[in-house]
């Protein structure tokens, strides 16, 4: 039998994948191999973007935008990235929102290349974004150390008069020059990722659903915005994107690496900036603990939410569709 020339149509970038095969044998083989390979990369709708949440400042008041560039570090939006400004004691420690849960009500904005800081009873506070002549001071987030640009005595006295307390402090901002964080040194599942001030992952996805699950179980409903993830997913299943490992979200791939495991934070609420340290904890501590085989991971923190890697970069919509790409 003569060769025979086997076109098979490959879905990434509408290529075709020409294959020369000798034989009916094979060409079943070639056949075979060929489906299993478009079936790895089969992209099934799963929901839609409901939700995009940016926090310039870590603990701060998330800011729900229309569109972001998602980069491998994080969202950005306008002059804003995800967690690039930080609340630090003077010896550069970390302050977060378990500590003072009043941070969550602080809203860092921008204006025409200017830094705008706003908080309840707090006349607005205007200062250029980027002040390349302050100093750089060293951080500590997470046991790690990274830079941050100093952001000038008259932000230090606004944080300071706003969080109240005996202590100063001082607001910083992570700029692209600087040495990111490796997120593996915080978790060893990530392998090259690397992030600003966030906890561990750049982008961090819920869905709505899951959040109507919990609600489900409280005596007071909670806002997905309690939970502070980047991308909120709607129309899907309570917790289906505990199954989702790569997604297709407009031209922006992502990769989950693993879920968000809870801590007292999530019981500070985002409207009055007051800790309760119970709910909506203690409800989830009693439905959402990992597989024995993960405790070593995640310990008793209970499972909400999923942290997701760039694998590819470009700009999400809310009411892009969200694909999972594969099986």
């Amino acid at each position: 039998m003569g060769f025979e020339k086997l076109s098979i149509a490959a879905i990434a970038q509408n290529k075709k994948l020409y294959l020369v095969v000798g034989g009916a044998g094979a060409a079943v083989v070639c056949l075979s191999l060929a489906w299993r390979s478009l079936r790895s990369r089969e992209k099934v709708r799963v929901g839609v973007v409901s939700q995009l949440l940016v926090h310039p400042l870590k603990s701060g008041k998330g800011i729900s935008v229309a569109f972001a560039e998602c980069h491998h570090i994080g969202l950005k939006h306008g002059e804003l990235m995800d967690r690039h400004w930080l609340v630090v004691k003077e010896d550069g420690h970390m302050v977060a929102g378990k500590q003072q849960p009043r941070q969550v009500l602080v809203a860092l904005t921008s204006d025409g290349g200017r830094l705008c800081l706003n908080g309840p009873g707090m006349e607005e506070l205007q200062m250029p974004l980027q002040q390349p002549h302050n100093p750089i001071m060293d951080c500590r987030v997470f046991g790690t150390d990274i830079q941050g640009r100093d952001c000038g005595d008259e932000a230090a006295r606004w944080i300071t008069r706003f969080l109240g307390g005996e202590i100063g402090y001082r607001l910083v901002h992570f700029e692209p020059h600087m040495e990111p964080r490796k997120s593996a040194d915080q978790e060893k599942l990530f392998s090259q990722d690397e992030v600003a001030y966030p906890n561990v992952g750049p982008v961090m996805l819920l869905s709505e659903a899951s959040v109507g699950d919990l609600n489900g179980k409280l005596q007071k409903d909670v806002t997905v915005e309690r939970f502070r993830p980047n991308i909120v997913v709607s129309d899907c299943n309570a917790f289906e994107e505990d199954s989702w490992t790569e997604l297709l979200i407009g031209d922006v791939r992502l990769h989950r690496v693993m879920a968000c495991g809870r801590c007292s934070f999530i019981t500070v609420d985002p409207e009055t900036g007051i800790i309760s340290r119970k709910e909506p904890l203690e409800t989830l501590k009693g439905y959402r603990q990992c597989q024995p085989s993960e405790a070593e991971i995640y310990k008793k923190s209970p499972l909400f939410g999923q942290f997701f890697t760039v694998k590819k970069t470009g700009i999400i919509q809310v009411g892009d569709v969200v694909y999972r790409i594969g099986r």
